[in-house]
C-alpha cells in the first residue's frame, strides 16, 4: 500500500511538472524598439519575473487562460495571457499559447501604483532611480549624482574641477570611495596628481543619459575598486526618441547651448541601426568677485549596427574646460571684512582639463541561451590646476601658490558571459563570469610650487606613474519562490610602477585581494520585501605612494553589512529603509596640498537610510531621503576619534507636479547638518539648508522653462576644510576652516523645441 501511495505522489507531482506551460518573450520601447531591462512580468500575485539586459523573460505557466502583467517604470502596462497577446485589461481566454512574444511598452506617465515589489537582486534601487530620473529635474551632471538618496556634492575650484563627494558617512574625496561609471567605462582615475579616484563627469550630456543605477555598500561583484561606500553607474542612450536643440541663459553671464540629433531614419531603426550626434557648450563668471570665465565644451556621438547575432555600439566623445577660481577662502577673513562672501585672496587660481574617449562593445547573443559582452575603450586626458589654499603659511615671501599637472592615456577591457536557466520547479538561475582589465600610462605628473602660475620656484613632486589592473568575478542569483540568494566572489589585482625623478628609486609592488559577496532576500508578497547584504569591498592606494611609502597597505578593504526592507504600505507610496555597518582597515586622506597621502587607523561607520517615494494624486509626487550615520576612528582616543567632515545626519526631498495640459514643475531641498571638520571637533563644517525651484511648459514640439537655484537666497558653504593658511600681515600660520561659497540666488531660463 505504501508503495502504491509514493507512486501516486510521484505521478502527481510528474503530471504538474509535465502540465506547466513556457511563455517566452522580450520587452521593448515601442518607439526606440530598444529592450527594457528590469521590465516586471507578473502572474497572479505571487508570482513574478524581470526581464534580462536584453529585455528577454520566461515564465511559467498552469493554463492557456492565465492573464500576465507586464509593467514598467514610467509606461503604460500590458495584459497579455498565454493564448494571444492583447491591449486591454480583459485577457482572451482561447487561442493556442504563444511563443517568443514580442512585447512593445508604450510610455506614459509615472503611476506608482504600478510599481510591484520583486524577488530580484538591487531591484529596489533600480526602481527608485528610475523614479526619480524621469520624475526630477536634471540640468547638469552634478543634478545626476545628485539623484543618489544620501549624496552630497561640493565644489571648490570654479566649477571645472570634479566635485567632493559625501556619501554614507565618507569624505570621498573626488571620488576615492565611491564607484563611478559611464556606459560600463570607469570614470574614477587611479594615482591622479588631485586626489585618488578622481571621478570628473562634467563630460557627460545630462539630456543623453537614459537610465542610471546605484548601490550602497561594497556588495556587487561586479563593482571592484572605489565601491566601498558604494557606486553610481549611469548609461547614455543608444537610440534617440528625438531630436533636440536647447537654449539657456541666465545671472551671472551664464549660456548654455545643446543639441542632439538623430542621424538615421526609421527604416534603418528597423534593420537594427541608429545613430545620433549630440554636443554642448556652455559658459558662466559665477557670482564671484572675479568673474569665473568657466567654458565647457562637450561633443558625442554612438553608432549601433547588428551583424548577425551580434549588437555592435562605437561611442566617441570629446570634452575640454577651462575656469578661474576664487578657491578657498578663509573664514576668519570674511569675519573680519577684508573681503566679501564671493571675495578672493590669490587672484591666479584656475586649470583646464579635457578628454577624448572611444569606446567599441559588442553584445552576442550564443547558442543555449549564453550571453557574450565584450568592451574595449581608450581615452586620453590631460589636467592642469594652479591654487593657493594656504597663501603664506610656508613661503612668507613669494606665497605658497601650487601647479598640479599631468597627462594620460588609458586602454581597458570588460568581458561578461551570462546566461539565465529556468528550472520546471519554477525557479531559476541567473549566471554570469566576468573578466577586466585596464592599463594607466601617465606621463610627467607634477607638483610644483610656483610664482604667477608660470614661474617654477620648486618641483616638490615629479615622476612616472604607472598602474595597471586585472580583475575576475562571479556572479549567482538563485531564485525558488520568495527567496532570492545573490552570491558572488571578486578577485582583483593591481601592479604599481612609479619612476621617481626626485627621490631614489624604488621597486615597484603589487597585490591581489578577494571580495566575497552575500545577498539574500526574502519577497513575502508583492508590497514587502526583506533583504540581508554582506560584502567585501577595498579602495586601491595611489601608486606614489605605494613605492614611496611602503608601510601603508596596498589595497585596504572594507566590510559592509545592510538590513533592510521594502515596503508598499498603500498603492502609490514605495518604502525603503536600512540599517548598516561599514568597517574599513585603514582610511586614507589625501593632501592633495602637497600631494602626501595620511595613513590613518581602522574606522567604523553606522547609519541608518530611509527612502520614500509617494503619489498624492495623478499629477503630484513627493519624495524624501533621510539618512543618519555614526563615523569614528577605531584607534583614537575618545573625543578625537571624529573623521573629518563625515556627514551625520543629512535629508534631501521635495515635491514634483506633472499636468496634462503641459504645465510641469518641481521644488525640492537639500540639507546637512554642521559637521566636524577636525578630529577633535574644534573646528566646524557649517551645514545649510537650500532650496531649488523648477517649471516648465511642455508640448510636443517645444519646451519653455525657468530654474531657480537657491530660491531663498540662503547664505551656505558648499566646500569646507580645515586648513592652515597665514594671510599678508599676519604674524604666524592659522589653523581655521577655509571655504567656497555656495551659489545665492540664481536663475535661468531655458528654450527648446522637438524635432
Amino acid at each position: 500500500m505504501r508503495n502504491y501511495l509514493i507512486i501516486l505522489m510521484l505521478s502527481a507531482v510528474s503530471f504538474q511538472l509535465h502540465a506547466q506551460t513556457f511563455i517566452q518573450g522580450k520587452v521593448t520601447d515601442r518607439q526606440t524598439h530598444e529592450p527594457l531591462e528590469n521590465a516586471v512580468i507578473r502572474q497572479g500575485r505571487e508570482k513574478s519575473v524581470l526581464t534580462d539586459a536584453q529585455g528577454n523573460f520566461r515564465l511559467s505557466v498552469r493554463h492557456p487562460e492565465d492573464s500576465l502583467l507586464i509593467s514598467y517604470v514610467g509606461y503604460k502596462p500590458l495584459c497579455i495571457c498565454a493564448a494571444q497577446c492583447c491591449d486591454d485589461t480583459a485577457c482572451c481566454t482561447n487561442g493556442v499559447c504563444r511563443r517568443g512574444i514580442d512585447l512593445q511598452l508604450e510610455r506614459q506617465d509615472i503611476d506608482l501604483r504600478t510599481v510591484t515589489i520583486v524577488p530580484a537582486p538591487h531591484a529596489s534601487f533600480h526602481t527608485i532611480s528610475q523614479i526619480d530620473l524621469r520624475l526630477r529635474p536634471v540640468n547638469s551632471a552634478q543634478d545626476l549624482m545628485r539623484l543618489v538618496p544620501g549624496l552630497f556634492l561640493g565644489q571648490h575650484q570654479g566649477g571645472g574641477l570634479a566635485e567632493h563627494i559625501f556619501y554614507r558617512g565618507f569624505d570621498a574625496d573626488h571620488g576615492t570611495d565611491v564607484n563611478v561609471s559611464v556606459d560600463g567605462v570607469p570614470v574614477n582615475l587611479v594615482s591622479h596628481i588631485h586626489g585618488q579616484g578622481f571621478a570628473d563627469l562634467h563630460f557627460l550630456i545630462p539630456e543623453l543619459v537614459t537610465h542610471y543605477d546605484y548601490g550602497k555598500g561594497p556588495y556587487y561583484a561586479e563593482y571592484g575598486d572605489f565601491t566601498t561606500a558604494g557606486y553610481v553607474a549611469f548609461r547614455t542612450a543608444d537610440v534617440l526618441d528625438r531630436s533636440e536643440v536647447k537654449v539657456e541663459g541666465g545671472q551671472f553671464n551664464s549660456g548654455r547651448v545643446m543639441a542632439k540629433l538623430d542621424l538615421l531614419n526609421a527604416e534603418a531603426l528597423r534593420r537594427g541601426q541608429s545613430a545620433y550626434l549630440a554636443g554642448e557648450a556652455a559658459y558662466t563668471d559665477g557670482p564671484f568677485d572675479r568673474a569665473q570665465h568657466l567654458r565647457r565644451l562637450n561633443l558625442f556621438g554612438k553608432y549601433n549596427t547588428s551583424i548577425a547575432r551580434t549588437k555592435l555600439t562605437v561611442t566617441l566623445s570629446a570634452f575640454e574646460s577651462g575656469w578661474r577660481s576664487s578657491g578657498e577662502i578663509p573664514q576668519r577673513a570674511v569675519g573680519k571684512g577684508m573681503i566679501g562672501q564671493f571675495g578672493y585672496i590669490d587672484s591666479a587660481q584656475g586649470g583646464t582639463t579635457g578628454r577624448v574617449t572611444a569606446i567599441l562593445k559588442a553584445r552576442t547573443d550564443l547558442t543555449r541561451g549564453w550571453l557574450f559582452e565584450n568592451q574595449a575603450y581608450y581615452m586620453h586626458y590631460y589636467f592642469t590646476l594652479h591654487y593657493d589654499p594656504t597663501f603664506f603659511a610656508d613661503d612668507s615671501v613669494h606665497g605658497d601658490q601650487l601647479r598640479q599637472q599631468e597627462r594620460r592615456d588609458i586602454a581597458g577591457y570588460n568581458g561578461r558571459l551570462s546566461k539565465h536557466i529556468y528550472f520546471d520547479g519554477g525557479g531559476d538561475l541567473q549566471t554570469a563570469i566576468g573578466l577586466g582589465a585596464q592599463a594607466n600610462w601617465i606621463g610627467l605628473s607634477t607638483l610644483e610650487h610656483t610664482v604667477d602660475q608660470h614661474v617654477v620656484l620648486d618641483t616638490l613632486q615629479a615622476g612616472l606613474p604607472r598602474e595597471y589592473a586585472m580583475n575576475g568575478y562571479v556572479d549567482e542569483n538563485f531564485h525558488w519562490g520568495k527567496w532570492l540568494v545573490n552570491g558572488g566572489l571578486r578577485l582583483d589585482w593591481t601592479g604599481f610602477r612609479y619612476l621617481d625623478y626626485i627621490n631614489p628609486p624604488a621597486a615597484g609592488r603589487a597585490k591581489l585581494i578577494a571580495s566575497p559577496k552575500l545577498n539574500i532576500s526574502y519577497t513575502c508578497n508583492n508590497n514587502l520585501q526583506f533583504y540581508l547584504k554582506l560584502g567585501k569591498g577595498y579602495h586601491s592606494n595611489d601608486a606614489r605612494v605605494v613605492i614611496v611609502q611602503r608601510g601603508l597597505d596596498v589595497l585596504p578593504a572594507a566590510y559592509g553589512a545592510d538590513l533592510g526592507v521594502n515596503w508598499k504600505p498603500v498603492p502609490g507610496l514605495i518604502v525603503n529603509a536600512a540599517a548598516w555597518t561599514l568597517s574599513l582597515q585603514q582610511e586614507f586622506i589625501y593632501n592633495a596640498d602637497d600631494g602626501t597621502m595620511s595613513p590613518g587607523g581602522r574606522t567604523l561607520r553606522r547609519g541608518v537610510d530611509l527612502s520614500l517615494r509617494y503619489q498624492l494624486t495623478p499629477w503630484l509626487f513627493g519624495n524624501i531621503d533621510i539618512n543618519y550615520c555614526r563615523a569614528r576612528d577605531l584607534q583614537a582616543a575618545k573625543g578625537e576619534d571624529y573623521l573629518p567632515l563625515a556627514v551625520p545626519f543629512s535629508s534631501t526631498g521635495g515635491v514634483e507636479l506633472k499636468f496634462r495640459n503641459g504645465w510641469n514643475g518641481a521644488l525640492s531641498y537639500r540639507y546637512m547638518i554642521d559637521r566636524p571638520a577636525n578630529a577633535d571637533n574644534s573646528l566646524v563644517a557649517r551645514g545649510y539648508f537650500v532650496t531649488d525651484l523648477t517649471a516648465n511648459y511642455t508640448r510636443r514640439k517645444w519646451e519653455a522653462g525657468v530654474e531657480v537655484q537657491n530660491l531663498l537666497n540662503t547664505t551656505w558653504r558648499e566646500a569646507q576644510f580645515e586648513t592652515v593658511s597665514r594671510m599678508r600681515g599676519e604674524a604666524a600660520p592659522v589653523d581655521d576652516i577655509s571655504f567656497t561659497p555656495g551659489t545665492p540666488f540664481f536663475a535661468k531660463l531655458k528654450f527648446g523645441i522637438f524635432f
